[in-house]
């Protein structure tokens, strides 16, 4: 009697199983990641201090976190209601420079701190995604002993603060303001250059010495002088891509991976919350256009949707003095919601 398919199978299996087993091997056990430098390692000859001082606010100190030492800065009275507020994809909290003061003034306790990879915090080597950026502050708010404060974020700062909302809603106390907010992004308003220097390829390229040595010979130009007296901002992100060898592959995960867009279950969720929230948008916002607000309003019906008209992007640095009012007006505690256009 000939042999069936399943006598054949019972013939090759068992040493097919011996020969795994034998050549079996348990993966690898996890390693620390690669921790890169900050601004604070640069000598005190860049320019970068001139730009962006490390006490450009008071109360500057550093937490040591799990994935790197994290710049913060507590101002205003200690007794004051607390905020955080959260800058975006590039920019890092000097960006906050014409509104955090004023916020101190009226007597707020101010949280600003610096993103992994931006300013004076370390560059861990890993996926920048949306947990990455809402842990970071989870743990720096436990490092300062808070156990809630209204959020406040800007551009990608915004999709943090949402986010922020859904994975820790125990540490936010009722208030979330958003100006300008990502997070619910489309890949094609995400510009073609953008995308190209976020690639893999292009990101391998620039790490290589050469192209760093370039970028800084570029950077310590004395028209990089010149124009860092004028525009603080743009000089800020030009030194970093120079200087710090982690900050054009932060910001390129965090493009690609990060809270930048598909957040949608993040504002469901802050639109089923029990939060006040606020929502400032410029008509003139050519990085996240102002479709983008009227779309973030429709998830979040309940916001307080404020228009600036003209306004673009950077609306803390060119319309200062608008956002201040705006949101002295929506963290007060007699604020109730005001239809506005």
């Amino acid at each position: 009697m000939g042999s069936t398919p399943f006598h054949r199978l019972a013939l090759v299996l068992p040493p097919l199983f011996l020969t795994v087993y034998l050549l079996a091997s348990f993966p690898r056990p996890p390693t620390v990641p690669i921790i890169h430098t900050s601004l604070a390692q640069l000598p005190s000859s860049s320019p970068s201090w001139h730009v962006y001082p490390e006490d450009l606010y008071s109360g500057g100190a550093y937490a040591n976190l799990p994935l790197g030492r994290v710049r913060y800065w507590l101002i205003g009275p200690e007794d004051g209601r607390r905020i955080v507020l959260i800058h975006g994809l590039s920019i890092p909290a000097i960006v906050w420079k014409d509104i955090a003061p004023v916020l101190a003034s009226r007597g707020y306790r101010v949280l600003l701190y610096d993103l992994y990879g931006r300013g004076y915090s370390d560059a861990p080597q890993v996926t920048y995604d949306t947990t990455l950026h809402t842990t970071q502050l989870a743990l720096l708010m436990q490092h300062v002993k808070w156990d809630n404060a209204f959020i406040v974020g800007l551009s990608m700062g915004g999709g943090i603060a949402t986010a922020f909302s859904a994975h820790f809603p125990h540490l936010v106390n009722g208030k979330v303001a958003l100006i300008a907010s990502a997070g619910i992004m489309e890949s094609s308003d995400i510009s073609r250059t953008s995308k190209f220097m976020s690639t893999p390829l292009v990101q391998t390229v620039s790490a290589l010495p050469p192209f760093q040595h370039y970028m800084r010979l570029l950077a310590n130009t004395s028209k990089s002088l010149e124009l860092c007296e004028t525009n603080p901002i743009q000089e800020i992100v030009r030194l970093q891509t120079a200087h710090l060898p982690h900050y054009n592959a932060a910001v390129a995960s965090s493009l690609r991976d990060g809270p930048i867009r598909g957040l949608y279950f993040a504002f469901q969720s802050l639109a089923h919350s029990s939060n006040q929230v606020l929502l400032i948008h410029g008509t003139s916002d050519k990085t996240v256009p102002y479709k983008y607000a009227s779309k973030i309003h429709s998830l979040v019906p309940q916001a307080d949707l404020v228009t600036i008209s003209d306004g673009g992007h950077d609306l803390t640095v060119t319309h200062a003095s608008e956002v201040n009012a705006f949101l002295l007006d929506f963290l007060a505690d007699d604020y109730s919601y005001k239809p506005r256009g």
